[in-house]
C-alpha cells in the first residue's frame, strides 16, 4: 500500500530543508569574518637575547622578529628613566609584534632595544620587573637630568666615536662623554649588536622635541637617511628636520652610525608623558613598507 503525504506537508519539508541549508550556508561562511591569520597568528622566527650588561649589571636586551634579508633595528631608552616614555613606546611596540608579526614583511628582520640604559631607567622607576606607566613618576616633579645618564654619570648619547670628546652639551650643560669613545657597557653593547648585524637602518626613540631628524657625522646626510626620515615624518605626522643645530652634540650614536654608512633617524616624542602610539605605529608602518620592496 502506498504512502501518501498532502502536498502542504511535502511543501513545508522542503522549505524547511531549503531554510536550514541556507542559514548553515550563512554562518559558516559570512558571519566569520575573522581572516584564518588573525584566528591563527603566522608562525614567525623570534628570539629574545642578552647582549649586554649595564654598569650596575643589569640586562640589555634585544628582541628579534622575522628572517628577513634586510634587518632593521629600534632602540628605546637611551637616556633611561628621563626618557621613560621611549622605552614604553619600545615595550609597547614588542606587544605588538607579539600580537600581529603578520606585519613585518618577509624580507625584513626586525630588532628592538627597548632599554638601552637601565640604570638610568632604575633610578627613576626604583624597580626591576614589568613596567607600566603607572609606575612612572612625573618628570616635572623629579630634578633635572634624573636618570638621563647611566651609572657612571656618563651621558650614553654622547660616548658614540662621532667627533667624540670626553665633554660634550646637552642643551646648555656641560655633560660628561665617558673616558674615551665605547667607554661605557651600554654603548659597547650597542657596538658590538650592529657590527655583528649590520643594519639596514636604525631607528632611535628619545623625547621630547617632537621631530624626525636626521643623522650624520663627517661626510653629511646619507641619502637613505632623507628617505627614511621623511617616510616617518609624513606618515607619523612629525616634523622633519635635517639637521639638529640648537646645541653642539659630539659622540652620539645616530652620528657614528652614519660615519659607518648604516642610516639611523631620531624620532622625538612632543613631551616626556606619552608614546603617542598612534603617530610612531604609523611611522613604523611608514618604514615597513619602504623596505618592502628593497
Amino acid at each position: 500500500m502506498k504512502l501518501r503525504f498532502p502536498k502542504w506537508l511535502i511543501v513545508t519539508i522542503i522549505g524547511l530543508i531549503i531554510i536550514g541549508t541556507g542559514l548553515f550556508v550563512f554562518f559558516t561562511f559570512f558571519q566569520n569574518k575573522t581572516p584564518i591569520s588573525e584566528i591563527v597568528p603566522p608562525k614567525i622566527n623570534s628570539t629574545q637575547t642578552q647582549i649586554g650588561l649595564s654598569v650596575q649589571g643589569r640586562e640589555i636586551k634585544a628582541y628579534t622578529y622575522g628572517n628577513g634579508i634586510n634587518h632593521l633595528i629600534f632602540v628605546g631608552g637611551i637616556h633611561g628613566g628621563y626618557e621613560w616614555n621611549s622605552f614604553l613606546l619600545a615595550y609597547k611596540f614588542i606587544d605588538y609584534l607579539n600580537s600581529y608579526p603578520e606585519i613585518i614583511p618577509k624580507n625584513l628582520t626586525v630588532t628592538i632595544i627597548p632599554s638601552a640604559n637601565p640604570d638610568g631607567v632604575y633610578k627613576v622607576i626604583g624597580k626591576e620587573g614589568p613596567i607600566t606607566v603607572l609606575d612612572i613618576p612625573t618628570i616635572s616633579n623629579l630634578p633635572a637630568g634624573t636618570g638621563r645618564f647611566n651609572s657612571n654619570e656618563v651621558d650614553l648619547n654622547r660616548n658614540f666615536d662621532c667627533k667624540w670628546q670626553a665633554t660634550s652639551t646637552w642643551r646648555q650643560k656641560i655633560v660628561s662623554a665617558g673616558t674615551s669613545a665605547f667607554s661605557e657597557p651600554e654603548a659597547k653593547a650597542i657596538q658590538k649588536f650592529v657590527m655583528a648585524n649590520n643594519p639596514k637602518a636604525v631607528i632611535f626613540w628619545h623625547s621630547q622635541s617632537n621631530a624626525v631628524y636626521a643623522s650624520e657625522c663627517r661626510n653629511g646626510i646619507l641619502p637613505e637617511t632623507l628617505n627614511l626620515m621623511n617616510a616617518y615624518s609624513l606618515a607619523s605626522g612629525y616634523p622633519a628636520i635635517s639637521t639638529f643645530d640648537s646645541y653642539e652634540i659630539t659622540g652620539d650614536a645616530e652620528g657614528w652610525l652614519a660615519s659607518i654608512n648604516i642610516p639611523a633617524i631620531t624620532v622625538e616624542l612632543k613631551t616626556h608623558e606619552s608614546i603617542e602610539w598612534d603617530k610612531n605605529i604609523a611611522g613604523i608602518r611608514a618604514i615597513f613598507d619602504y623596505f618592502r620592496q628593497k
